[in-house]
């Protein structure tokens, strides 16, 4: 099994950054992409960015391009979310999630296998 757990979320103002972490334990050797997901009360979860295995790959819903960046450090089983420039809009539960399929990286949320419990981030206006 793996377990995901995310950190960093709060509350903060329209402007201001954030930083989440996803750290992941148990059978991580069987995670290829990692991702981050966002959930906003009265909405569908909706991607916002994903990585895979190496770094080499990285993929960005539109409304964070320029915004967010991904990384992740393998050695310590980690994946990051460096958010900037946050908006109101930006409000939402964000979820870490991992897939175990390599060579694509997937933005449906029915194409991941493990999920975090999810963090808070709150941006107020």
């Amino acid at each position: 099994q793996v377990q995901l757990v995310e950190s960093g979320g709060g509350l903060v103002q329209a402007g201001d950054s954030l930083r989440l972490s996803c750290a992941a334990s148990g059978r991580t050797f069987s995670i290829v992409t990692m991702g981050w997901f966002r959930q906003a009360p009265g909405k569908e979860r909706e991607f916002v960015a994903a990585i895979s295995r190496s770094g080499g790959i990285t993929n960005y819903a539109g409304s964070v391009k320029g915004r967010f960046t991904i990384s992740r450090d393998n050695a310590k089983n980690t994946v990051y979310l460096q958010m900037n420039s946050l908006k109101p809009e930006d409000t939402a539960v964000y979820y870490c999630a991992g897939d175990r399929v390599a060579g694509v990286v997937r933005v449906s949320p029915g194409s991941y296998d493990y999920w975090g419990q999810g963090t808070q981030v709150t941006v107020s206006s």
